[in-house]
């Protein structure tokens, strides 16, 4: 109850942006011996106590109704935004707002987007898991780290994002990993059922298959991100280059055709560099002339096909010769 208490008035006051006092009642808190401490005392010394050195603080400017998604996703994230906007109306009926998303899907195609644009929404800080300051080196050190981590966000509403989520989540049953890191997906797990509804997880994999199966049922919420269609990637062209000073000739949707299948992280590239060859164009250089030498260029790029092809392809070629 008195962790509880103290929690509660912490998120109140860093919502007010009353910041000191929520962090001398976090360091009041951390000096009540109702748990035991999660580090020793070199340790404590050497790291942040408050466990803001293993998330990244970002302003969320995405607008999720700006972004191009499936129908599922686009409706769950209305409905998710909904949720915690009226979240005094479920409380009065018993029930709390979903706070824990698991997205998955290939990657470049919406889903950290997705998660900025919920935080924006719901006007929340947007927190970024940092795995270089959080996964260390010596037994116990991930664990301690991740007890900071999660004591940290349970003081104020906010949206905690993990991307790459299978680097901690990843299946206990696998015999190559280490029992270290089953211990860390076990501690996670335990963490996530504990946080409060006004702390939103959303985790980010691109190989949700290496997930545990444990994992996979914390998440109230799990979306799929497929690679976008042709149509799909028309509407994010357009989008694009309406904010061009100028339009092309060429529509967005023969641009897409000739881009082939990508994902929305390609396509964004690709407009940029036709916009910086335009501008170090330095007027010399139109939309029109920019646009064509960018998508001569297009199909001379390095991409993971043409290097599994490649391989493929050798491999073929050494059978052959050494038979």
């Amino acid at each position: 109850m008195l962790r509880a208490t103290a929690e509660a008035l912490m998120a109140d006051e860093r919502a007010k942006n009353h910041h000191i006092v929520a962090d001398r009642l976090q360091r009041a808190l951390s000096a009540v011996p109702i748990t035991p401490p999660a580090l020793t005392s070199a340790q404590l010394h050497a790291t942040s106590n408050n466990g803001r050195d293993t998330i990244l603080e970002l302003v969320p400017r995405i607008r999720l109704d700006e972004l191009i998604l499936p129908l599922p996703v686009r409706e769950s994230g209305r409905q998710l935004v909904s949720e915690h906007a009226r979240a005094d109306v479920l409380r009065a009926h018993g029930y709390e707002p979903r706070h824990r998303i698991l997205l998955s899907g290939p990657p470049g195609n919406g889903k950290t987007s997705f998660a900025e644009g919920v935080a924006e929404a719901l006007a929340l800080p947007f927190f970024v898991v940092r795995y270089d300051a959080l996964i260390g080196s010596y037994l116990g050190e991930t664990n301690a780290r991740l007890r900071r981590l999660f004591d940290y966000v349970r003081t104020q509403p906010c949206v905690l994002f993990f991307d790459e989520f299978d680097a901690i989540g990843k299946e206990r049953g696998d015999t190559h990993e280490t029992g270290e890191i089953k211990r860390v997906v076990s501690f996670l797990l335990q963490q996530l059922d504990q946080l409060p509804s006004y702390v939103l997880v959303v985790a980010a994999t691109n190989h949700g298959e290496l997930l545990d199966s444990a994992v996979w049922r914390r998440f109230q919420m799990r979306l799929s991100f497929p690679s976008p269609d042709r149509k799909m990637i028309t509407a994010f062209l357009d989008q694009i280059i309406e904010r061009w000073p100028e339009r092309p000739r060429l529509q967005p949707s023969r641009i897409a055709g000739k881009l082939g299948y990508v994902s929305y992280a390609e396509a964004l590239d690709f407009c940029q560099n036709v916009r910086r060859r335009q501008i170090l164009g330095l007027g010399e250089l139109g939309i029109e002339e920019a646009l064509q030498l960018e998508i001569g260029l297009w199909s001379s790029r390095v991409t993971p096909e043409a290097l599994n092809a490649e391989r493929s392809h050798q491999a073929a070629a050494e059978a052959r010769s050494s038979s």
